[in-house]
């Protein structure tokens, strides 16, 4: 939706937009594809930590393929490229031109887990006379009963790295038990109803085939420093017939979309509050995603809020991939 958090896109690609702190990767990545995630982008808040020290081993994902399921989502592997441009600003950061683009590669099935590789290169510019580029790169595996998720991901600004995290995340009965190689060894416990970025996604599908409007729950996606845990809430609109509404950008190019129906959906990321906090009033979201997420999982016409600054994400590229069989 990820994370967008969440890794790999385009060589040549222009730009970027992340002058300040990446937030959630695979949540940009979820809105592409998109939930997480959803790939790195830009906020200045930062969430809480999340972390419970505990020793953990780590896990190697199983191969097995699970059981059939009446309510399986089909996702489409593919590679999808955004360009992304500034639609609004104000406020105190006010930016006055944000080129960019992002490389969203999805691929995998049911029996071999999911890969995505995501990244996103892209130019804040301030109008103080410097902009400042930025190079977020991600790589993440989820398998298909969402019980083992592995992350890697770097960021660069003009060209230096200024952080990177790798681990890995197991579900057990209790908890998603974390294992950290960076930025430094760590090991730690998350809820156990914490959502991976691909299970995410097909939630929000799934919950959109049932007529369902909002969802809500916690979403680990290994962004930042791999510490940090996001509240989301998701909003589905009506379906949108596609006779009705025909797209003009990339997805109009591929036959297997002209048919399929898909959601208006906003994701709005928060900071994780005490239970005091909780209570006590609305809180305001560190920023939202929206897009219009097609049946198997591809999104379009993307819209990036980050309260004083708001940037969109045009389709202008889309390869469907070769489906592989599960064995």
């Amino acid at each position: 939706m990820q994370n967008f958090a969440m890794a790999n896109r385009s060589p040549a690609a222009p730009a970027s937009v992340s002058t300040v702190k990446p937030a959630p990767g695979r949540a940009l990545a979820l809105a592409l594809g998109l939930i997480a995630g959803l790939a790195m982008v830009p906020v200045s808040a930062e969430a809480a930590p999340i972390a419970t020290p505990l020793v953990v081993p780590g896990g190697a994902p199983g191969k097995a393929a699970p059981s059939p399921s009446t309510d399986t989502v089909l996702l489409a592997p593919h590679r999808a490229v955004y360009d992304l441009k500034l639609v609004k600003s104000s406020g105190s950061r006010g930016l006055q031109e944000v080129r960019g683009r992002i490389v969203y590669d999805f691929s995998g099935n049911a029996c071999d887990g999911y890969e995505l590789n995501f990244r996103q290169v892209s130019e804040l510019d301030s109008g103080e006379g410097k902009a400042t580029l930025s190079d977020l790169r991600s790589t993440t595996w989820e398998d298909e009963e969402a019980k083992n998720f592995r992350f890697n991901s770097e960021n660069l600004s003009d060209d230096k790295v200024t952080d990177t995290v790798d681990g890995h995340a197991e579900r057990n009965a209790s908890d998603v038990a974390v294992a950290l190689k960076k930025p430094k060894e760590k090991a730690f416990t998350v809820p156990v109803d914490v959502v991976f970025p691909t299970d995410h996604m097909r939630r929000i599908i799934k919950a959109a085939r049932a007529g369902k409007t909002v969802l809500d729950f916690p979403v680990y996606d290994g962004s930042e420093t791999g510490e940090k845990l996001y509240n989301t809430l998701t909003i589905i609109g009506h379906a949108i017939d596609p006779a009705a509404k025909p797209v003009s950008d990339a997805g109009a190019k591929v036959p297997a979309l002209a048919k399929m129906r898909r959601w208006p959906v906003t994701i709005s990321y928060f900071e994780l509050k005490s239970d005091k906090a909780e209570r006590t009033g609305e809180q305001t979201p560190v920023y939202s995603i929206s897009f219009e997420l097609y049946e198997n999982g591809i999104s379009r016409a993307l819209i990036l809020d980050y309260n004083d600054f708001t940037i969109a994400g045009e389709l202008t590229s889309l390869e469907m991939k070769k489906e592989k069989p599960c064995k």
